[in-house]
């Protein structure tokens, strides 16, 4: 495919932009922008779908280098990769926002 005055090659990006076409992965990355750090168990929860389909999605986000996965002991914790573009398309695109963090009182 030849597009005439870009320097990108579209089919990565076309596949980038891909991962989003399946809801339980947008749910997942949601989850994930909202509650970093979360195991499978408690995304699942949080998107609405069963572990195995959380687990699944969550190979295909690491596959597109969308999230990344830190084990501690038998744990695994996901979220999201430090990267512009995930966080542009949460925001200006689907509407997330950062929660405000909230000190502990003294």
């Amino acid at each position: 495919m030849q597009v005439q005055d870009v320097q990108v090659d579209p089919v990565p990006w076309a596949d980038r932009f891909a991962v989003l076409a399946d809801p339980t992965r947008l749910a997942l990355l949601i989850a994930m922008h909202n509650h970093p750090g979360l195991a499978v168990l408690s995304l699942a929860e949080l998107a609405g779908v069963s572990p195995n389909a959380a687990s699944q999605a969550l190979r295909t986000l690491r596959a597109q280098e969308w999230v990344h996965a830190e084990r501690a002991g038998r744990t695994v914790r996901y979220s999201l990769n430090s990267d512009a573009i995930v966080h542009r398309i949460l925001h200006d695109i689907i509407g997330c926002h950062h929660r405000p963090h909230v000190t502990a009182q003294r």
